[in-house]
């Protein structure tokens, strides 16, 4: 039997000026599952195969300026799953001038999280 390989992988790692908060908006509004033990200035989530970390900061700037993008075949359904939530700050899914189908949500904090795929994929 062939061994599976273990991918590298890019994960995330955002600031954040309120782990609680962030906790909770991920896990709550998102659909999130917090992977690692309690702790006050560092956060793992994951959702399948998305996995974000936090750190903490006091310079409430920072998450104005940070994001990530994530990409696949899964994004529709994540689109129509936070719409069906509330989730605020959701903007349109939509082809963008770059040839993808994007929508965006910002955390509390104004961490940017884009959401993309290929329009052919929809």
């Amino acid at each position: 039997m062939a061994e599976a390989i273990d991918f590298a992988r890019t994960i995330p790692v955002l600031p954040s000026p309120d782990i609680k908060a962030s906790r909770d908006f991920y896990r709550d509004q998102l659909g999130f599952e917090v992977i690692q033990p309690e702790m006050d200035d560092y956060l793992i989530v994951r959702r399948g195969e998305m996995e974000i970390h936090f750190w903490y900061t006091a310079d409430r700037a920072l998450p104005e300026v940070s994001s990530c993008y994530i990409r696949g075949g899964e994004v529709p359904a994540l689109h129509a799953e936070f719409s069906a939530r509330g989730v605020e700050k959701l903007s349109p899914f939509t082809v963008r001038p770059w040839n993808m189908k994007e929508f965006y949500v910002h955390d509390p904090h104004g961490n940017l999280l884009r959401f993309g795929c290929a329009p052919e994929e929809v």
